[in-house]
């Protein structure tokens, strides 16, 4: 049956033979005739048509004794195989050679492919089809299947034949193309239109056979008169002569909306130039060929493509003119040298690729391996040839339903990427049929089984294994959205507590329990008293040890002005002041004295201040929540000056300076300076640093009020908008 091969081919496809045999005894098609037929076939393309290896032929015979052998059509199509029939089948394998092992366990994964919807989904099938091809034969041993299923497409119910056409013409079609198969592309592509427009094949197909003799004497009368000038030129050529197929002609036909006799590429002629590789040389040689062919044949200027001069981005390159004879009739005409030649057809400039078959950069490089192996049969083996692509996995849904995930995927992202609200409330799931966890790996071919339960919530482990954007994204945003609910509840609770207590915790003080703790925000602060992890009474007995240091400084102050005054003559070389001198803030030049605000604590009017004397500052206003306010008031009491604001302000105004911490969102910027505006107040400096690390916005800004009321008001506004996580004074 196999003649071209030597003893050992034949051996080896004898035995695969006859394993196949023994599996499909009894088997029939629908034609009744044996199924072992099919095999035979294919294997006949492969080996014949195709010219692949014997180890090739051998993995047709055993993979459709594994797969018909095992899978009866009593079994449902969902079922799992038995544990006895996968030893049986790894029995029959053993004894045969690690390459044909390899190429049946790929056609074994493609024939389990139930295509839901090939007509959506079509490029992510042939993705699929070429990444079970870790041999890369497999995919060509594929469509030559394929090619014996359409040559015997009649012996098919209606229903199985629609399916049949409809995933070739999608499918296997395109990976033709793609591979180089072109013999194999156009019959496939000439069934298909035989089957779905058969009137419209037979009006093309009788058009062509009653133009034949015609396009036969437009050759001759083509290449007469230009043979004897190419020669006396020296030119070195030979012709490619073409007759497009029926398929290609309709869909020509359709696209430009023409007759049969509009499409001026039925009949084309190229040729193909023997020189030297030399750039210089070849594009003047396939100009003079032009010259000659223009000036025998009047020239259709409009349809001149010249990729010589500017090849095409993939590196093609020809010139290619339509011309008209003296008859009337239009010839296509490509010029090019061997080299363009082979680069066109083997090369990065594939036929397939500058047609506009879609692809992407991995699998064209794969692909164009097995067009290499199976153009040099000698060449490289299996072993040395790259693994298609694995950035991707491809995963079943229990109807069928096709998705495509990223390497290394778990089943909480195949959960995430089917519905987000799937992804929230997924527990596990069923994956080929057993039970897993969320974090279980997926592999290609898996079908997966989401389970939910309506109480499962996201959880801060889940980002530490899942791989996609999308399923990040939306983790992410749900534990986001399930702190700020919980932070909700947990200020309204520790308000409640403040409340009854009669406690105040302002900024100032949140921002120190905040930091003895180390929460990152607010948010987390009230989430964490929500949940418990933070008692209210320990922020209760941090107010009340804050509030008794800072009435212990006031003390220490008040102790410490007799001591100021008797020792201020010194210091000063002024009079003495009473012990009941107070520094009445707005009063300019009192007693001989000047006061500044402190640039530390930004004192605004209306806070509750004292006054520090510097030896060559005059004095400077703290506020008493002032960082440093222990410190001046613990080493240097006898310089604490009492201070009090006037009653009313005298017109001026006192610059604040806030820190904003907010969500990365660019219109809380906007929105945060429209606060500002509202008020009696006035922005003097905003700066924003974004930190990626922890998604915010740290923006801190100097406004201009003229009390402490107003600044309060801005603060209030501004911690309500959203997105705003934390607002504090410096």
């Amino acid at each position: 049956m196999f003649p071209q091969f030597d003893a050992a081919g034949q051996e080896l496809i004898g035995r695969a033979y006859d394993v196949a045999s023994a599996a499909l005894e009894g088997m029939t098609r629908e034609n009744g005739r044996p199924f072992l037929d099919h095999p035979e076939n294919v294997a006949l393309i492969a080996t014949d048509e195709i010219g692949l290896p014997a180890e090739c032929a051998a993995a047709v015979f055993l993979h459709e004794a594994i797969r018909m052998g095992s899978c009866h059509p009593e079994r449902s199509e969902g079922s799992m195989r038995s544990e006895g029939s996968m030893r049986s089948e790894g029995s029959v394998l053993s004894s045969f050679p690690v390459d044909v092992v390899k190429m049946v366990e790929g056609l074994n994964k493609i024939s389990t492919i139930k295509p839901k919807d090939t007509r959506l989904e079509a490029e992510n099938y042939k993705k699929l089809i070429v990444q079970y091809s870790a041999d890369p034969r497999v995919t060509v041993l594929k469509i030559a299947d394929r090619l014996e299923v359409m040559r015997n497409l009649d012996i098919f119910p209606k229903s199985s034949r629609d399916n049949k056409v409809l995933e070739t013409l999608m499918l296997y079609i395109p990976l033709a193309h793609q591979l180089g198969l072109y013999n194999i592309k156009r019959e496939m592509e000439d069934i298909y239109f035989r089957y779905t427009d058969p009137v419209e094949y037979r009006a093309i197909t009788n058009k062509l056979k009653a133009t034949e003799r015609d396009r036969e004497r437009l050759m001759m009368e083509f290449i007469q008169p230009l043979k004897q000038e190419l020669s006396n030129e020296g030119i070195k050529y030979k012709l490619k002569i073409r007759t497009k197929a029926a398929y290609s002609i309709w869909t020509k036909m359709r696209k430009q909306k023409v007759p049969f006799e509009g499409v001026f590429d039925v009949f084309a002629i190229r040729f193909i130039i023997d020189c030297e590789p030399d750039p210089k040389v070849e594009k003047d040689l396939c100009w003079k060929v032009f010259s000659y062919v223009t000036k025998e044949y009047e020239q259709d200027t409009n349809r001149l493509r010249d990729w010589i001069t500017n090849p095409k981005p993939n590196g093609y390159e020809s010139l290619h003119i339509t011309v008209k004879n003296r008859r009337g009739a239009y010839i296509e005409v490509q010029i090019r040298t061997k080299r363009m030649d082979e680069e066109a057809e083997n090369g990065q400039a594939a036929h397939w690729s500058y047609k506009g078959v879609r692809h992407e950069e991995q699998m064209d490089k794969w692909l164009t391996s097995v067009r290499y192996a199976l153009e040099h049969p000698g060449g490289a083996g299996p072993e040395d040839l790259p693994e298609p692509p694995s950035k991707e996995i491809f995963v079943f849904t229990p109807t069928g339903e096709l998705r495509i995930l990223s390497a290394g995927a778990t089943v909480l992202d195949f959960a995430f990427n089917i519905h987000t609200g799937l992804g929230v409330r997924c527990t596990g799931a069923k994956v080929n049929g057993k039970a897993v966890s969320i974090r279980e790996r997926l592999s290609t071919g898996d079908v997966v089984e989401i389970m939910s339960g309506k109480n499962q919530k996201p959880s801060p482990d889940w980002l530490n294994f899942v791989v996609t954007s999308k399923a990040r994204s939306r983790i992410k945003r749900e534990l986001d959205e399930e702190e700020y609910k919980k932070a909700s509840a947990g200020r309204e609770l520790l308000e409640r507590r403040l409340k009854n207590w009669k406690l105040e915790f302002p900024d100032d003080m949140i921002t120190e329990f905040l930091k003895k703790r180390k929460f990152s925000s607010q948010n987390s602060f009230y989430a964490a008293i929500s949940d418990s992890v933070v008692d209210v009474n320990e922020v209760k007995v941090f107010i009340q040890e804050h509030d008794k240091a800072a009435a212990l400084a006031q003390d220490a102050a008040r102790e410490a002005e007799a001591a100021r005054i008797g020792s201020r003559s010194e210091v000063w070389d002024t009079p003495q002041q009473a012990s009941d001198d107070i520094l009445v803030l707005n009063a300019k030049d009192l007693k001989g004295l000047d006061y500044k605000m402190a640039k530390c604590c930004h004192p605004v009017f209306g806070d509750d201040v004292f006054g520090f004397v510097t030896r060559t500052e005059g004095i400077k206003i703290h506020r008493i929540s002032c960082p440093n306010a222990s410190r001046l008031i613990s080493a240097y009491p006898y310089r604490i000056q009492k201070v009090r604001w006037a009653d009313t302000p005298s017109g001026g105004t006192f610059q604040g300076t806030l820190k904003v911490i907010t969500g990365i969102e660019p219109s809380v910027i906007g929105r945060i300076t429209e606060v500002v505006g509202s008020f009696k107040a006035s922005l003097r400096s905003f700066n924003v640093a974004e930190n990626n690390r922890n998604g915010t916005y740290e923006i801190t800004m100097r406004v201009s009020v003229p009390s402490n009321m107003e600044l309060d008001k801005v603060i209030s506004q501004i911690k309500i908008l959203k997105h705003v996580i934390k607002v504090s004074r410096v």
